[in-house]
């Protein structure tokens, strides 16, 4: 009996794992059907990952850009409570992301859980800012006469992410929590090389209290799709974190012919507190005007 279950176990195949695109709350392949190899630090083959399209990042923008009116309406501190329960589901595969983070990035298991281990606490850190951002940048104005000027916060719309080709994880979260922490919608390209904590993060993602299309995540050659999404007209901002000199050259090129917000790339530290810069660098600041009125006859005012 015990040979015959040795044996049994011998002949079992495993079971490799797909990875898909995550869009509209969905798990699409590719448009195109293609796929790429995708090998660790060493060359070893371990997945085959979708390579996008032109057509998936449109079907993206159009996901992110349905989903923007309900979560740009919902109130911060209902988004800080999605964005912990976010955290709350890493937490809970954290084994997975280790391993993936490791072979993505040539780490020691110990390393990868300290990278994964961060990249947790950065969702944790970006939840707690949704309902404390606005009294940092918003507020109300002095005005020499009897009005109330107050200026708020409100998100830009929909962002294009690329995001960083080494960082794979923390990175990646360190790039798109401070972007629907504010209320904007995001349409992020993985790193092309280590694509596929991204497209993990997409199952997560699903499974936490996050609407479908308030983030797609796209696998593919980063220039490839990143060029229609930069000259898209119903792309309001784009982050170029995962570009090159020359590539990033060529997208604020295409995006300003819609006047995109651009960040441009610049050389940064993951695991360090990352400051407010990405909060802000999505947001617009509306100003209201209005009467104050009048108490009584004497003609005082609030």
């Amino acid at each position: 009996m015990s040979e015959k279950t040795d044996k049994t176990e011998q002949q079992r195949l495993s079971v490799f794992k797909t990875y898909k695109l995550y869009v509209g709350g969905k798990f699409p392949r590719s448009e195109s059907g293609r796929v790429y190899e995708v090998t660790d630090s060493k060359g070893k083959w371990l997945a085959n990952a979708p390579l996008s399209s032109r057509k998936d990042a449109r079907d993206a923008v159009v996901a992110a850009r349905k989903a923007f009116g309900g979560w740009s309406g919902a109130t911060a501190y209902n988004r800080g409570q999605i964005l912990y329960r976010v955290a709350e589901m890493l937490e809970g595969r954290r084994d997975q992301f280790v391993r993936e983070v490791a072979d993505a990035e040539g780490l020691s298991k110990s390393k990868a859980a300290a990278v994964v281990d961060a990249a947790i606490d950065r969702w944790v850190w970006y939840a707690g800012w949704t309902d404390k951002i606005a009294q940092v940048v918003g507020g109300g104005n002095p005005v020499a006469g009897p009005f109330f000027n107050l200026s708020t916060p409100e998100p830009t719309g929909v962002v294009t992410v690329l995001a960083p080709q080494e960082s794979s994880f923390l990175g990646l979260v360190s790039v798109i929590a401070p972007v629907i922490a504010t209320g904007n919608t995001v349409i992020v390209i993985a790193s092309e090389k280590s694509p596929l904590p991204a497209l993990s993060l997409g199952e997560v993602l699903a499974t936490s209290d996050l609407p479908g299309g308030v983030v797609n995540v796209l696998s593919g050659k980063t220039a490839e799709i990143a060029a229609p999404l930069a000259a898209h007209q119903d792309v309001n901002a784009i982050d170029l974190a995962g570009a090159d000199d020359v590539l990033a050259k060529e997208l604020e090129i295409a995006a300003a012919d819609n006047l995109k917000r651009v960040v441009r790339p610049q050389a940064v530290d993951y695991s360090r507190t990352p400051g407010i810069e990405r909060l802000t660098a999505f947001l617009e600041t509306k100003t209201v005007w209005h009467p104050t009125g009048a108490l009584g006859t004497s003609g005082s005012s609030y």
